[in-house]
Order: C-alpha cells, then sequence, then structure tokens
C-alpha cells in the first residue's frame, strides 16, 4: 500500500462504504526563544479552517513526550498515545489519513507512529492542506470513540548506540540542512555538526515546488546517489526526530524500508562523550 494519498483520491475515499478517519497535525518547528516569535498554534489554524470531520492531534503533547535525555520530541507514552487516538476515532479496522500545513514533517512523524505501533492502513495527504481544493469547516467534530491499542513494533526503531553502529554498517541518513548538518549553523541545540559517518539528505530535497513528493523513481535515484544501496540497512534521524519521519516516509514511497533515530541530534548532542563531526565529509 503506498504510504500517501493524493487530494482527488482522498476526497474519492470519503465518500465511500468505509472512508478514512482524517488527523490534522498542523505544527511548525520555530525558534521562538531566539527569534522573538510567538509559537505556531496549530489548534488556532485547525480551527480557522479544516477537512470536513478532521481531529486535531497535538504533535508536541501527543505525540511525543516532554523535552529530555531522549531529545525535544521523545517517543510518548503508548498508553497516551493510544488514548489520544481512540479519542480521535482511530479503529483498527478503518484507514486513516494524517495532513499538516503542508510541509509534510508533523504529518509523517503520526504516520511513523501510527504505523510503528500498529496500524495497518495510514497514509500521508501528498501536498498536506495546500492540497485540498475542496471545502474546509470549522466546526470541531465528536467522533465515536475508536478501538486502537498501539503495540511497539519490532524493528524500526533506533537508538543512539544502534543510529552509530548504522552510521559504520550501513546507510544513516541526516536530514536537516546542510548547514546544521556541517556545523556552520545550530540554531536549536547545544552542539552543531553531525553524526560521525552519516551522510547529508536534507529531508526538503525530496519534494517538488509543489510541496508532493518526487515521483518514486526519481526518490530511488536520490537515495541511491547517497549511497543507499538496494541490500542496505537504512536510518535516519534529523533535530528531534520529526522532519527525519518525512525522510522515512520519502524513503516508503521509494519502496525502502528504513528506521528511525527518534532522539536525534537532540539527544546525541546532550551527552558530551558522543563524538561529533563537521564539514561536508561523513567523518
Amino acid at each position: 500500500m503506498n504510504a500517501i494519498i493524493s487530494a482527488s483520491d482522498l476526497a474519492s475515499d470519503l465518500t465511500g462504504a468505509n472512508p478514512p478517519v482524517l488527523l490534522d497535525v498542523r505544527w511548525q518547528l520555530t525558534a521562538a526563544k531566539a527569534s522573538g516569535e510567538p509559537p505556531y498554534d496549530g489548534r488556532a489554524a485547525y480551527e480557522a479552517g479544516h477537512l470536513p470531520g478532521a481531529v486535531f492531534v497535538d504533535l508536541d503533547r501527543e505525540l511525543a513526550s516532554a523535552p529530555g535525555e531522549g531529545g525535544r520530541h521523545p517517543l510518548p507514552d503508548l498508553a497516551r498515545f493510544g488514548a489520544a487516538m481512540r479519542r480521535a476515532g482511530v479503529s483498527s479496522g478503518r484507514p486513516v489519513v494524517v495532513y499538516d500545513g503542508g510541509q509534510g514533517w508533523a504529518a509523517a512523524r503520526a504516520w511513523w507512529l501510527l504505523s510503528w505501533t500498529g496500524h495497518p492502513d495510514v497514509r500521508v495527504l501528498d501536498g498536506g492542506l495546500p492540497a485540498w481544493e475542496g471545502p474546509l469547516e470549522k466546526t470541531v467534530p465528536t467522533p465515536a470513540e475508536g478501538d486502537f491499542v498501539p503495540e511497539p513494533g519490532a524493528d524500526g526503531l533506533l537508538d543512539a548506540d544502534a543510529a552509530a553502529e548504522l552510521a559504520r554498517s550501513g546507510v544513516l541518513l541526516d536530514a536537516r540542512v546542510g548547514e546544521r548538518y556541517r556545523g556552520e549553523v545550530e540554531p536549536i541545540d547545544p552542539v552543531a555538526g553531525h553524526i560521525p559517518g552519516a551522510v547529508s539528505a536534507p529531508t526538503t530535497e525530496n519534494v517538488g515546488a509543489d510541496g508532493c513528493f518526487l515521483p518514486a523513481g526519481e526518490l530511488r535515484a536520490r537515495f541511491k546517489g547517497l549511497g543507499v544501496a538496494e541490500d542496505a540497512r537504512v536510518g535516519v534521524y534529523c533535530g528531534s526526530g520529526v522532519s527525519a519521519a518525512h525522510e522515512v516516509l520519502a524513503l516508503a514511497v521509494a519502496g525502502i524500508p528504513a528506521e528511525l533515530y527518534v532522539g536525534s541530534w537532540s539527544e546525541w548532542s546532550s551527552d558530551p562523550d558522543r563524538p561529533v563531526a563537521v564539514g561536508p565529509d561523513p567523518r
């Protein structure tokens, strides 16, 4: 099953016999302390207009635990995550489509979490809300309680040690912008640079000007150029496990399974004993 869905296909599915549950996961990374700008309010954006029947999901509160030693967006408590999904109407026997404001990062985080914890049918709206040409509504729905109970997957998740090993034995992709990878700037985390052996692979290069994913063939060619061989084990990290989920999604579109280091650079860089590489070369 494809991990993404076009706006036209979603419109068709919503009129079918088993329409998908819609989750609105609007969120943006903001360095409010440094910029002085107020943090982005995804709920306010949702209440101003959302896909009909969509339920808002708060990334910081429902798709992650509080920041700490595990990074800025560590895994959520699965009991709390499951309760939030059931309140949103998520059931194992009903498809789910997640979307955000168009960047795709937050929607991909929801997609990854639901998939990793066992939901069999989750897709991301390709291009997010800007791709949707149908009506929007302001009514906040009260869906029937779902029955989804998350169970952690046996694979697909990396910790810091596993990420370091994968950088040596497989392919570890760094989904952040090149300047952060090279250590030229670091606006959020305490240390600049990258995990030794990781390959720079900005997730922004997986989408076109319209915000939609590149065709699967182009994505496969891109990842091949980054060293992803046909039988390679692949992992991805970013700043806090959000944009990296978008790269895992891009790899899925390309037909390439990949693992996510959820703690990512925010966890890695918090330990002064972990090595840091700078510059354009992986090591």
